[in-house]
């Protein structure tokens, strides 16, 4: 882990100039995962988790990049752009590319990069590495691509770059966050609307399971596949459908006889969970902690037994939760397999939680999770050394 000190002497002791700095924000989603590649509703926040990066220009078509939590580097051309077996490499060539995709004039750059964003917690590391790229390239050859439009690109790059269907929301969220706030983001139409996250004598801590299984990569691709196989059934009844934010529980009821079982169950988890969505902003709104966390109790359930994306580490985590006086609700977080769960505690209980918690993961799985206390912040920016 480094802050902005170390990657700007990290890149001045390799390129002996002075960079332009950035800082890329992870994010949390409250509610509503998996919602975002089809079409549906999401509600995240940027955090105070972050990748510094420190970049300049350098001239040449070669391209030198440093990875300096894991101590690994990669150089390549700028115009002879291939993806390669370093996977966080691809996320920066792929932004590249899809610049010059755009018709902009690049010239290589140097860029070193780190912090304190755990890799593989569900915290989106991977949009962060897009996005802080992104705005440095932005910033630094004077491009005034909109937050937006950026977002857009460095979802293209995953989609067609790195080869990851994702939705939008991670990329969205790490841009276009604000402090204190939540973002309301409508997928489809790329509306959006910030609510306040004022939890009250509440506050959102993430516990990582320190784990991170391989059907993470592998079973995205799925159920993007299982949710379009859905759609296309109900759309030959129904014309106006568009994907699954577009079909009630009715008219999947309704057909359930030409669906899977399978292909039933992760429709049906997509379309409670849009709604569940739209509760939990009033929730929110109307400071109705309670049931706000047992909305997140009732994702956990849809994601483990209707979407199929939990793991025993996470319903461990989530089940002990659901037993402890002063939590509220807890329930897995991002893609699933691993990675951390978010949990609605109040002020009072934490402590107790924290430790019991901990220390009974540990018995369970022989595993020392680590625990995250975080607060919506505004999203990727340049910065100066002193911030």
């Amino acid at each position: 882990m480094h802050n902005l000190s170390d990657i700007v002497s990290l890149y001045e002791e390799r390129f002996d100039t002075h960079p332009l700095l950035v800082r890329a924000c992870g994010r949390i989603n409250i509610i509503g995962e998996h919602t975002d590649y089809n079409n549906g509703f999401v509600l995240p926040a940027a955090v105070n988790k972050h990748i510094y990066f420190a970049i300049g220009e350098n001239g040449t078509a070669e391209s030198h990049l440093f990875a300096a939590d894991i101590g690994e580097s990669y150089s390549f051309n700028i115009h002879e752009i291939e993806p390669c077996d370093k996977l966080w490499a691809n996320y920066l060539m792929g932004i590249m590319q899809q610049l010059q995709e755009r018709g902009v004039t690049l010239e290589g750059v140097d860029c070193v990069f780190g912090g304190n964003l755990p890799i593989g917690s569900g915290l989106s590391s991977s949009a962060a590495l897009e996005c802080g790229f992104a705005l440095g390239l932005d910033t630094l050859f004077c491009l005034d691509v909109g937050r937006v439009e950026l977002a857009q690109l460095a979802q293209r790059s995953s989609h067609k770059f790195v080869g990851i269907p994702c939705g939008i929301m991670d990329q969205f969220a790490s841009l276009l966050g604000r402090e204190g706030q939540a973002i309301k983001l409508d997928c489809r139409s790329l509306e959006y609307e910030y609510i306040p996250l004022d939890l009250g004598d509440c506050e959102l801590a993430l516990i990582n399971t320190k784990v991170h299984h391989e059907l993470a990569s592998s079973e995205y691709p799925v159920r993007v596949r299982e949710c379009r196989e859905g759609v296309a059934v109900i759309q030959k009844h129904h014309s106006g459908v568009e994907s699954l934010r577009d079909i009630t529980l009715d008219m999947l009821e309704a057909h359930r006889s030409e669906l899977s079982e399978v292909i039933y169950r992760r429709c049906a988890y997509v379309i409670r969970e849009n709604a569940r969505l739209e509760e939990a902003a009033v929730c929110l709104a109307e400071g109705n902690m309670e049931r706000l966390g047992e909305l997140l109790l009732l994702t956990h359930e849809g994601l483990r037994d209707e979407y199929g994306v939990s793991c025993p580490e996470l319903d461990f985590l989530v089940d002990f939760a659901r037993g402890f006086p002063g939590v509220l609700g807890a329930r897995l977080m991002g893609g699933g397999f691993g990675g951390c769960t978010i949990n609605l505690i109040r002020l009072e209980a934490r402590e107790k939680f924290l430790k019991d918690i901990t220390k009974a993961y540990y018995r369970q799985f022989g595993i020392h999770p680590e625990y995250y206390f975080i607060r919506p912040v505004d999203g990727t920016k340049v910065v100066r050394e002193e911030e």
